[in-house]
């Protein structure tokens, strides 16, 4: 695809922009991307994952400047990287770089991901048992939220789709 705006470069920005509600859609090369400033905030030249990481990361970093935590007091106690250096580089020193700074990376994930606990992918053909009993166990997560807030009625009828779906179980 060529770039909408000289015509001459393949498009190598695809991206949609909403504004009032209304979306345009837009194909750049780089260098019309440049001229109509509609680079990433924050990026000097061009796109990069670990510049986008890095904005993600900073941003956590105001955010969580609001409560007084210094960046650079977080520190990996295996191979000293700070999280300030993790921020610029977007990447880990080492595997326990992921300990020392778990508190300020769960936030991060559940914002970019939308959840903290990675739950895959599963096939069709041979995924229903497996979809059924992750099925039991959102329910019976909510069966528990459910007497903790003393809802017997809406208790009682999580409790009987748990017993239909486990009796399919070990029917099958």
């Amino acid at each position: 695809m060529l770039c909408q705006e000289c015509g001459k470069r393949p498009a190598s920005l695809h991206f949609s922009k909403i504004v009032n509600g209304d979306k345009s859609e837009y194909h750049l090369c780089e260098a019309c991307a440049r001229e109509k400033g509609e680079l990433i905030p924050g990026t000097s030249g061009g796109f990069s994952i670990h510049n986008l990481l890095s904005g993600l990361l900073n941003f956590e970093a105001v955010e969580q400047g609001k409560r007084t935590v210094n960046p650079e007091s977080l520190r990996c106690e295996v191979c000293g990287m700070t999280y300030s250096q993790f921020s610029k580089l977007g990447r880990f020193g080492c595997s326990s770089c992921y300990k020392y700074f778990n508190n300020r990376l769960d936030p991060l994930f559940k914002r970019v991901h939308g959840s903290t606990v990675h739950t895959g992918k599963v096939p069709l053909r041979v995924g229903g048992e497996i979809k059924t009993k992750r099925q039991i166990e959102t329910l019976k997560r909510r069966l528990q939220d459910s007497i903790d807030h003393e809802e017997f009625e809406t208790a009682a009828q999580l409790r009987d789709q748990i017993r239909e779906l486990e009796r399919q179980i070990t029917e099958h």
